[in-house]
Order: C-alpha cells, then structure tokens, then sequence
C-alpha cells in the first residue's frame, strides 16, 4: 500500500492501486482526509501513555520534561500514525471496501497481474 519505509528520509507515499489486486485506494477525492481524525485519536492515546510513563518513573514536576518526552513521542510515533491511520481508516471504519477475488481474475485475465 505504501512506497519505501516507514522511518526514512524520503517522503512518505502511499501507491495509487494496489500492485496485487488493482484496487484503487482513493475511493473518492479527499477520502483520506478522515484519517487525520484516526491519527488524532491515535497521537492523543500516545500522548496520554507517554505522560503517564513519565510521570510513574520521574515523579517530576518540571513541565519541561513533560513537553520534551511528549514532543518526542509525537515526532517518533508520526510515520507510523500517518501510514496506520490510513489503513484503519480503509480497513475498519469503510464499510462499503471489500476484498473480491474477481477482481483479481480480472487482472490475470488482462494479463496486469505479475
């Protein structure tokens, strides 16, 4: 679903149609705009974990290390939010896609299928 690797240096970018089936992820323009919802959702919990975790192993009460474990943990979890939330969002939360073998037939009758 998605080119390269979660953590690089190159920009994040996601295939317009599946290589294997040809399902075109895009369902409609603007479709994954609805993921910045789930990646919120996502950022929050870590962001929660994260302070939490702080705060049972510090017991500090500079805002500082708050804000500084709490940016970190915003920055390392973003790749992984921006390609998870995507897939959430197709996968749980769109209940019109669908997995359909004759699709693939399809493929392997146009000979697109490697």
């Amino acid at each position: 679903m998605f080119v390269g690797n979660t953590y690089g240096l190159t920009k994040q970018r996601m295939n317009d149609v599946c290589p294997h089936c040809g399902f075109r992820f895009e369902i409609e323009p603007g479709y994954f705009y609805a993921a910045m919802y789930v990646s919120y959702a996502m950022s929050v919990a870590q962001v929660v974990i994260a302070g939490l975790l702080t705060y049972q192993f510090t017991r500090s009460e500079s805002p500082w290390v708050y804000l500084a474990v709490l940016m970190a943990a915003i920055l390392i979890f973003a790749p992984f939010n921006f390609r998870y939330s995507r897939l959430i969002l197709l996968h749980y939360l769109t209940p019109k896609v669908k997995y359909d073998p004759k699709y693939e037939d399809e493929l392997d009758d146009a000979g697109l299928k490697g």
